[in-house]
Parts: structure tokens; C-alpha cells; sequence
């Protein structure tokens, strides 16, 4: 035998209060609606009718209790019966032959969130050529409607909230003034709490010409609490969406959550949505109002749908627009929203063709020869050599300019995808990613004879070096004032992080890191001597293999804190022997 679910009204409103609705203040926004949609319905068959909302908090309506009046299009007995005792049934459908998407309301859930703040919900509520009817609802499920001695002048609907004990502060004239004002302020008709307005003139962005950027400014300014770098604005015709994103004036992460303002049919759906932009436009911050994106069952957010989605990238495009048109008027002005917003546009950058041209001529770099933009580091050089990491470029910038090698560096974050898609849209771009290792073949060799003749000591300084599988070569190269350089390749590194990890495993992962860990010889990191300093040639005359040893392991660790390199513990260790040991030489001890 089929039976009907039991429904405990009091959980289900326990429910909402926890898991659907973030707050209590939601009930007027509920109410609101209920009363716009009543009105639209109204007006859909009297485009003349009246409309207008009033709401009489418990200080107007002396009994304790909150009242909101609409002129909308009223209920029936059998309506009242239909519609406002079964849960999950909303008026908002076909009943009135209309598409769900004219009504702000598609749940049929909204009245049951004034029971937040109610124990008792009355409704009053007459149609065209019907008696009036009272349906009266009670926090534990019970209802009763009736018609008998009901009086209603005027077709609409009056809702009376008798409030719950520990929710008055909720029903208060402020309280109620400022959410009504909050949810309706751009509603096109009158919503009035106790006589006073709250409903404005519409969407800013829609008024007249005349002093629009400074009204619109000073709106942000209110809603966001920022003057804004610059206003754009948004149109997307197929979700009946108009707004305006506002450029926030300082930088801001791309990690941040970034909460836009959202109207759906001029009432407030969202104050902090996410999702409206595309992740890259972390820099904007928008108003928009919109008639065909869907809610959420809790129209505290848009649905995740194909509309949406497509409605990203519009808007996407337009605020890509907006920074293609400054770069062709204002690059000076480009320049200025640049050096605060720069990561948005390079993450735009990374996979849309024309920012990355935008981006290309108008984002300075750091290079070894000054800031500059990679159009102009063309210009100048041709091929762009490039690090990848920033320790590299500190590593070898300053050496790679004096051999007169000009070098970028790519290192912060997205320079580097940057530099290697420029090619794809600029089939004159030639690229070329430099490590520390490969600067080594720009230097100089030394004359056959002298290099036959400092043999001996590159024998000993490779036998101080072998320990810690580092390369030993004897080089000149500029500036002279430089005596050593560690370089090493990703190979190298990884292969040395490898070893530092073996030492801290068992037998059998240590055997398995050991098998990865051997590279080739050529793979091996590299201290180049710069024979052209004065220090390194008197170091190389030294016969005393001890006090070679002591000379090369300084010269080890001056290269490595004078290349930014990372000190290892073993590494301090060294360099502080080779101090004491040549300290201990000076004075005549022994180590």
C-alpha cells in the first residue's frame, strides 16, 4: 500500500537555518521575492497595475509582529491550498502560464525560511474576482486556512511574521531597514519600510551620461571600499546580463577570494560570488545583473551550468578587450596597470595569443643589461637567452654580461612559459634557455703551454675537490676581480640531491638512489678558476699540495656564497677548515 512521507517541519527548518541558508537575515530577501514575483505576475496580465512593497516592522505595526504588503496578483483558496502547505511546490511554474525563468522564485521553499525568525506565519491574500483568504502556519507543521469574516480591499497579499522568542533583533525597524535596502535597492518599483524608500533608481551603471564615472566610483567605493584604477563595462545579451567590473588600485593574489556583486532580476542574489570572471581576472571586482543565470536552492550563488560557463568567457573577452584598447590609447596608463596587475595578464597571457603580444611589448623584464621589454631585448640582441630560475640568473648574470652575453631573466612566476611561447606567435623569435653550466664554454681556454704547466696543481685541486664530486678547471674570463664560479646543471643538482638523500635512507633505498644518482662526467657541477684574477694565479704557483688543498676549498666556498648557492652543513664545514687550516699555516701550527 502506497503511503505519503511525514514531513517534520521543525527539522526541515533546522535544515535551512544550517545547511541551506548562511543567515536569518535571508527571510527578507525570501519575502521580497515572493512579493516581486507576485507583482510580475500581475503586471504580465495589467501592465498598468500598481506595484509597490511595504513593509511595517513591530514598531509601526504596535502588536509585536512584521508585516510586508504587496499589489501583486494574489492567491486563491484553492492556490492558498496548492501552493503554501506543500513543500518544494512553487507558484513561480506553469500555474500561471509563464516560464519558470520570468520569476525570481523556482524552488518553493522561500517561505519556510521566515520561520527563522517566526513561530507564526499569517497570509492574507485576495485575487482578481475571489474572496479574500488567511492562511495561517505554524513552526510545527500545523496550518489552517480560512475565508469566513476575511476583509481585503485591494487584490495583493499582506505576510505577518509573529516573531520567534530569541529573534526580535531580527524584526527591527534598523535591522529591517537596512536588509531591505540591501536586497531591493535596485528593484524598479517602490519598496518602502515604515513610509521610508529603499528601492533606488535602478542599476548605477544605467543612469545618465553626466557625472557616470564619478557616480560609479563612488558606488564601488561603498560596495567594495576601493576608488577603482578603472570602470568597464559588461554586457552579455544571452544571459540578460548587464554591469560593470571596477580594477582594483592596488595588487591583490591570485589566490585571494575574489567576491563580485550579483543581481538576478534586480534583486540581490550575492554579495561575495565567485566565479563570475575567469580565474585570471583576479584584478577586477564586478557588478552585474542578470535575468536568465540560474540560482542555487539557496539564491546565495549562480548554478554551474553551459550558460554560466559561456557567460565567463564574455565576460572574459570583454575585460581582455578593455587592456588591448588602453595599450592602443593610454600606454602609459597600461604601464600603471601593469606594475600592479601584472600577474593577471600573464597568466592570460599563457594561453591567449594577443596578450602575450600585449604582454611581450609592454612588461619590462629584468635582464643583465637593465629592465626592458622582450620586444625591445630583441631589438637590441636578437636571441633571447633566458634563465629559468632566478638563483640561476643571480648565479651568472653579472659573469654572462661582462663576456657579453645579454640574458633574461625568466624566473618569477609564468616568465618563463612566457618567453618559450614567443615564438608561436612571433616566427622571427629565437630562444634559447641557458644554465649555469653551459656559461663555461664561453670562456677562454688557457695557452697550450700554460695549461701544460699548471697541470701538477689542477691534479692536486681536483684531488681536494673529489670528495665532493665537484670539477676543477682552469679558465679566463671577465671580470678579473672575480676569481672562482660554481656552476652545476639540473642534472648535476639532481644527481647531488640524490647523494644528500642516500645518506638518509636504509641499505635498500640507498642502492636504488645510488643507481639514479651516477651521471656522467660531463654532468658533473664545475668550480672554474678565473685565471685572469690575481689570487688564482698566485694560488696555482703554490707547491705545497697541503696548503693547495686548503686554497682550493676557500675558493670553493667563496664561489658558492658569491654565486648565491645554497650552504650544505658539510659545505660550512669545509669552508671554515680551509680558514683554520690557512690560519694555522700563517702562524706556524699545525692542523
Amino acid at each position: 500500500m502506497d503511503r505519503t512521507f511525514q514531513v517534520d517541519l521543525r527539522g526541515v527548518v533546522d535544515l535551512l537555518s544550517h545547511h541551506l541558508y548562511a543567515s536569518p537575515r535571508v527571510y527578507i530577501r525570501e519575502l521580497l521575492q515572493n512579493a516581486v514575483d507576485a507583482i510580475t505576475a500581475r503586471r504580465a496580465h495589467d501592465q498598468g497595475a500598481r506595484a509597490a512593497i511595504r513593509i511595517e516592522p513591530p514598531d509601526v505595526t504596535g502588536d509585536g509582529s512584521l508585516r510586508v504588503h504587496d499589489t501583486g496578483i494574489g492567491l486563491t483558496e484553492e492556490q492558498v491550498h496548492q501552493f503554501l502547505a506543500t513543500i518544494g511546490r512553487s507558484s513561480k511554474r506553469d500555474d500561471f502560464g509563464f516560464a519558470r525563468h520570468d520569476f525570481l522564485g523556482q524552488f518553493g521553499i522561500g517561505l519556510l525560511s521566515c520561520f527563522l525568525v517566526a513561530d507564526e506565519i499569517r497570509v492574507l491574500t485576495r485575487a482578481e474576482g475571489a474572496p479574500a483568504v488567511l492562511w495561517r502556519g505554524f513552526a510545527d507543521g500545523r496550518y489552517s486556512v480560512t475565508t469566513e469574516g476575511q476583509q481585503r480591499d485591494d487584490v495583493g497579499t499582506t505576510v505577518t511574521l509573529v516573531p520567534r522568542r530569541d529573534a526580535g533583533e531580527w524584526l527591527r525597524r534598523d535591522t529591517v531597514t537596512e536588509l531591505a535596502g540591501l536586497y531591493g535597492s535596485l528593484l524598479p518599483f517602490r519598496v518602502e519600510v515604515a513610509g521610508r524608500a529603499v528601492s533606488g533608481d535602478g542599476p548605477p551603471w544605467q543612469g545618465g551620461a553626466e557625472g557616470r564615472r564619478e557616480r560609479l566610483a563612488e558606488y564601488c567605493r561603498e560596495v567594495f571600499g576601493f576608488v577603482p584604477f578603472d570602470i568597464i563595462d559588461l554586457a552579455v545579451p544571452e544571459a540578460g546580463l548587464t554591469g560593470v567590473a571596477f580594477v582594483l588600485p592596488t595588487p591583490t593574489s591570485p589566490a585571494a577570494r575574489a567576491g563580485h556583486r550579483v543581481y538576478l532580476k534586480r534583486m540581490l542574489l550575492a554579495e561575495g560570488a565567485e566565479g563570475v570572471l575567469p580565474p585570471w581576472a583576479f584584478f577586477a571586482r564586478c557588478v552585474i545583473d542578470t535575468s536568465e543565470l540560474r540560482p542555487t536552492a539557496s539564491r546565495e550563488a549562480l548554478y554551474e551550468d553551459s550558460l554560466l560557463e559561456s557567460t565567463r568567457e564574455a565576460l572574459g573577452d570583454q575585460l581582455r578587450g578593455w587592456l588591448v584598447r588602453l595599450a592602443g590609447r593610454s600606454p602609459q596608463r597600461l604601464a600603471e596597470f601593469l606594475e600592479v596587475h601584472h600577474l593577471g595578464v600573464k597568466a592570460l597571457a599563457l594561453h591567449d595569443d594577443e596578450m602575450l603580444r600585449l604582454v611581450e611589448r609592454w612588461w619590462p623584464m629584468e635582464t643583465n643589461a637593465g629592465r626592458m621589454t622582450l620586444a625591445e631585448f630583441r631589438a637590441q640582441h636578437g636571441l633571447v637567452r633566458y634563465t629559468a630560475q632566478v638563483d640561476e640568473f643571480r648565479q651568472i648574470g653579472a659573469v654572462a654580461a661582462a663576456q657579453g652575453i645579454p640574458l633574461v631573466n625568466a624566473g618569477y612566476i609564468y616568465d618563463t612559459e612566457i618567453v618559450e611561447r614567443l615564438p608561436q606567435v612571433e616566427s622571427g623569435a629565437i630562444i634559447e634557455r641557458i644554465e649555469p653550466g653551459d656559461l663555461s664554454t664561453a670562456f677562454e681556454g688557457l695557452d697550450p703551454g700554460v695549461e701544460l704547466a699548471k697541470r701538477p696543481f689542477l691534479q692536486m685541486a681536483q684531488r681536494a675537490l673529489d670528495r665532493l664530486g665537484c670539477e676543477v678547471v682552469l679558465r679566463v674570463f671577465d671580470p678579473a676581480g672575480l676569481p672562482a664560479m660554481y656552476l652545476t646543471s639540473r642534472s648535476a643538482s639532481f644527481a647531488a640531491e640524490l647523494r644528500a638523500t642516500r645518506e638518509r635512507v636504509d641499505d635498500v633505498w640507498a642502492d636504488v638512489l645510488d643507481a639514479l644518482a651516477r651521471t656522467d662526467e660531463q654532468d658533473r657541477p664545475q668550480l672554474v678558476l678565473n685565471y685572469r684574477n690575481p689570487l688564482v694565479r698566485r694560488v696555482t704557483e703554490i707547491p705545497d699540495p697541503q696548503l693547495v688543498r686548503l686554497a682550493v676549498e676557500g675558493l670553493y666556498g667563496q664561489a658558492l656564497l658569491l654565486g648565491h648557492h645554497p650552504l650544505r652543513p658539510a659545505d660550512a664545514a669545509l669552508l671554515n677548515g680551509s680558514f683554520l687550516g690557512l690560519l694555522n699555516k700563517a702562524v706556524g701550527h699545525e692542523e
